[in-house]
């Protein structure tokens, strides 16, 4: 996770969800999911326009495109690019629906150091049930 993350961000972001790492996702990618808050995947997410502009600009400073994974298509969501699924393909769909997953973009359920935004595989167990 950059060091200069907005306390916005993690105030307001990661209240609902994990806060994502920038680099999973491209500029336009950022682009795109802070320009729709009021329908975020089904919810309405808005923040004050001061916030959402603070976010905005350091989601796409630290975007994939700036980074190693920039080989990363415009995709709005993370569980859905090329990079996450190539990483996950050996995951069985019924693994996703376990409880103490419930879903891909439950990072944290398998990746002890998602919090950090550390993905290494050393670092993933994934839960039986």
């Amino acid at each position: 996770m950059p060091s200069d993350m907005p306390k916005s961000y993690d105030a307001e972001c990661a209240s609902c969800h994990m806060a994502y790492p920038p680099g999973l996702l491209s500029d336009k990618s950022w682009q795109n999911v802070m320009g729709s808050l009021s329908k975020h995947f089904g919810t309405d997410a808005s923040i004050e326009q001061k916030d959402q502009l603070e976010i905005t600009n350091w989601l796409r400073k630290n975007a994939a495109t700036r980074q190693k994974y920039s080989e990363l298509a415009p995709e709005n969501r993370i569980t859905k690019t090329s990079w996450f699924v190539r990483k996950h393909d050996e995951i069985k769909a019924d693994v996703w629906k376990r409880q103490s997953i419930k879903s891909p973009a439950n990072c944290g359920a398998c990746h002890s150091g998602a919090a950090e935004g550390i993905f290494s595989e050393k670092n993933v167990a994934v839960p039986a049930k």
